[in-house]
């Protein structure tokens, strides 16, 4: 089942890197009493994720944080260290972005959000989407139809639809 808006969020556990390497994230400590946005996307060094996805965020930063958003999640069917890796490499973490890992996929196939193009590498890995979540409620969710395409969940088209 596909999560939809008015859905509350599953727990889950995220990987992400810390002083002493992965250290595991209850997202639902991320989420309480908080507004966060979270996008997820294919993988990390991809196209589309590389050069359109992580960057609308980026550029948009600021304003989301002026709207009243407290954090903003990337993440991805990857590892914690290459979503470490990537987050130093695309400038996304520096801008401020927190880049988790769903190392097993457990989170994005809990959302249906999971997919397979098996020719191209991607198991289990996730379609492209940015929500925003109010105290772990989905109260705005923005699907791709096209893992490649990046126009109606892009940093920009999320922050439109804010109130």
């Amino acid at each position: 089942m596909t999560i939809k808006t008015g859905d509350s969020l599953p727990n889950a556990t995220l990987l992400q890197m810390g002083e002493d390497g992965p250290q595991q994230v209850a997202l639902s400590d991320k989420l309480k009493g908080r507004k966060v946005v979270i996008f997820g996307l294919p993988g990390a060094y991809t196209g589309t994720c590389s050069t359109a996805h992580v960057p609308s965020f980026m550029v948009t930063y600021d304003d989301f944080k002026a709207k009243g958003v407290d954090e903003i999640i990337c993440v991805a069917v990857n590892d914690p260290f290459v979503m470490q890796a990537w987050g130093e490499s695309t400038r996304a973490a520096e801008t401020g972005i927190t880049m988790l890992a769903d190392a097993e996929s457990a989170f994005t196939t809990a959302i249906g959000m999971n997919f397979s193009a098996p020719p191209v590498g991607f198991v289990d890995r996730s379609k492209r989407y940015a929500m925003l979540v109010d105290d772990g409620v989905v109260t705005i969710l923005n699907e791709e139809p096209s893992p490649g395409a990046c126009e109606i969940s892009a940093g920009e088209t999320l922050l439109a639809a804010i109130d």
